[in-house]
């Protein structure tokens, strides 16, 4: 049962941002200060990547561990009120995210995720991986 009125749920929900959050902000700062030049939140492409480096042909999602369901993830849990909502909206999310990834590698795009967790509790590691991947 949910501990929130109708109304208290939906200015909860009505402030969660879907675009320019901290970790994308974080993130980008990061590549920024390692002398990348990127585009955000590219419409044109499939899935609206989060950052976009065209001259390296690769695109950044930046996804929410509870809107994308990341495995493993302790902010990856299943509401318990709503659920059938829930869980037809949640699946939708993870196909259209495979969906849009396979679209955009047969385009030719190089496609990293990150998950919002990893930026927030291991930056270093997801620095170290940006430096890997380009340096190949």
């Amino acid at each position: 049962m949910d501990n929130m009125t109708k109304l208290q749920r939906s200015y909860t929900m009505s402030k969660i941002r879907s675009t320019e959050t901290q970790q994308e902000k974080k993130l980008r700062s990061a590549l920024h200060k390692q002398g990348f030049r990127f585009r955000k939140n590219v419409s044109t492409l499939p899935g609206a990547p989060d950052i976009v480096l065209p001259k390296f042909n690769t695109v950044i999602f930046i996804n929410g561990c509870f809107w994308h369901q990341h495995p493993g993830c302790s902010r990856a849990v299943m509401p318990k009120s709503n659920t059938n909502y829930w869980e037809d909206k949640l699946k939708k999310n993870i196909h259209n995210d495979k969906k849009n990834i396979e679209h955009l590698r047969s385009l030719g795009w190089k496609v990293i995720t990150f998950w919002e967790c990893e930026i927030k509790n291991k930056f270093d590691d997801v620095v170290s991986r940006i430096r890997m991947h380009f340096s190949t």
